[in-house]
């Protein structure tokens, strides 16, 4: 018959440094349910302007990925430049994403978080898997871009509205310029270059 002995460590409660791993939890607000915040706006408007800027986020959030698969597949003459391009503007495009997250937030309501739901709640289409010509990832940029201005512009329009001067200002002032910019960048890469005589 074997024992075991046990260490005098082992009979000891856990540190309070110690992780407690594996906690189960509990969902504390659902995703159309809206906190109450003192920003002086009605709930009504807050709701639905936080219901818009998720479907900001979810399109910003493809974007972006967009722009790191077209960095890692960019190839040909204009490699170099194209993969520092996509991979800034893949950048300015994450800083968006978490302004528009935070705004989110800060109406009470809950910014898109899982890759999944982004998926289900983005309108812009899916690539295909593998890789594409320049050309035509480029366009798919451009396509993309055109999609979230859209949005961008009703949703500015709408949070005009409702009174909601702060995310009115971040629609217009960080997203729809930023894209407006990124969108100049992209399109003058699709531009035949003259033959010079």
């Amino acid at each position: 018959m074997t024992t075991t002995t046990s260490h005098p460590r082992d009979a000891q409660p856990p540190s309070e440094s110690q992780p407690r791993l594996h906690k189960p939890g509990r969902e504390i607000q659902r995703f159309d349910q809206l906190r109450d915040m003192p920003l002086g706006l009605p709930a009504e408007a807050r709701g639905e302007v936080a219901a818009l800027l998720n479907g900001v986020l979810a399109n910003s959030r493809i974007l972006r990925e967009l722009y790191k698969k077209t960095h890692w597949l960019v190839r040909g003459e204009t490699f170099y430049q194209l993969h520092l391009l996509t991979d800034k503007h893949a950048e300015e495009q994450d800083a968006i994403v978490d302004a528009v997250g935070e705004r989110i937030q800060t109406l009470g309501g809950v910014a898109v978080g899982d890759p999944r739901h982004v998926a289900e709640l983005a309108s812009i289409p899916r690539p295909p898997d593998g890789a594409e010509a320049i050309p035509a990832a480029l366009s798919r940029l451009l396509e993309a871009h055109e999609t979230i201005l859209v949005q961008t512009r009703e949703a500015a329009l709408r949070a005009d509205e409702c009174d909601d001067d702060g995310t009115n200002d971040l629609l217009v002032s960080d997203v729809m310029r930023v894209n407006e910019l990124q969108v100049w960048f992209i399109a003058e890469h699709l531009v035949p270059t003259p033959v010079m005589p």
